[in-house]
């Protein structure tokens, strides 16, 4: 999955875990209650299962990754909120 500079997902969780594997460009992820952490080509980011999350370009930078999540229930992911620009900023 591709994200255009400054895109990001909505907080989301998924079930089982996922695992992302940042393969291009500059992104951001951030997990609830902690810091917006910038990603780059070669890092892999585990987020426990249920553990809500975001994850996306940083400005002015595309980033591209390869998403890993199971599913449990018939469901991999549940969407919630949209991350405000405040949150993405840090």
């Amino acid at each position: 999955m591709t994200f255009e500079p400054g895109a990001r997902t909505a907080w989301h969780t998924h079930p089982l875990g996922q695992t992302l594997l940042v393969v291009a460009g500059l992104g951001r992820v951030q997990r609830d209650g902690g810091p917006v952490e910038e990603v780059r080509p070669g890092d892999i980011v585990w987020f426990e299962p249920d553990e809500k999350h975001w994850h996306g370009a940083a400005p002015g930078r595309a980033m591209s990754h390869v998403a890993l999540a199971e599913m449990k229930d018939g469901k991999v992911v549940d969407w919630l909120e949209h991350v405000t620009d405040e949150q993405y900023r840090g």
